[in-house]
């Protein structure tokens, strides 16, 4: 009886006590890569859903007139040319206060706008000073200032000086020229009121009534 054992021949193959050993750990590496997948995939951000797309707003200008012209594309739009203003007409003419003619030739004030002085020659009740007048132009032109005043019984030489209401009235021509051809004043702290029938004519030079 031979009693040497019997050794196993290695030959190029894999021994079949190996074999399942290795196609078990192909199958872990499988299942790891499977499973490492499956994380990465569920710590991914999910890619975000498209909003929704913006619709164009397109505006559109309208020209302040119809001279207003539409820009080219790409090139800006020239502003229209503001109409020029409407050249003023010429207003009427303005009255002058008499003209210095006849008794009252050497006066002063007078063939004046709005004089703040009025003298008709004469003694010092016949001189109005710092007038301030009213209503120009119109019918009549009201003005105030101050005057001698002479009371009753008084002599010029004691007169003294007061507020006065001048009037300047009949607003026409005289030789061509728009005045007020009349002109009186006198005093309403006294009781005194106009009275025009008792004026001085500036047109002609005289005092109406006649003196």
């Amino acid at each position: 009886m031979n009693n040497t054992a019997r050794l196993p021949v290695i030959t190029g193959s894999v021994p079949a006590w190996a074999a399942p050993r290795r196609v078990a750990a192909r199958a872990g590496a499988i299942a790891a890569a499977i499973g490492a997948a499956a994380i990465t995939g569920c710590s991914a951000s999910p890619a975000p859903a498209p909003g929704p797309t913006a619709t164009p707003t397109i505006t559109v200008t309208v020209p302040a007139s119809p001279a207003a012209a539409t820009a080219a594309p790409g090139m800006a739009a020239t502003p229209a040319t503001a109409p020029a203003p409407a050249t003023a007409t010429p207003g009427s003419p303005v009255p002058v206060l008499g003209r210095p003619a006849g008794a009252f030739a050497q006066g002063v004030g007078f063939g004046q706008t709005e004089p703040a002085k009025i003298f008709n020659g004469g003694d010092p009740t016949g001189l109005v000073t710092q007038i301030a007048w009213k209503s120009w132009g119109g019918p009549q032109a009201i003005g105030s200032g101050t005057s001698e005043y002479v009371g009753p019984g008084q002599s010029v030489a004691t007169g003294t000086p007061q507020p006065v209401t001048v009037v300047a009235f009949h607003l026409g021509n005289c030789h061509g020229t728009l005045m007020y051809r009349a002109v009186e004043w006198y005093f309403p702290q006294h009781g005194q009121a106009f009275d025009p029938s008792h004026y001085q004519n500036i047109c002609a030079g005289t005092y109406v009534p006649s003196q």
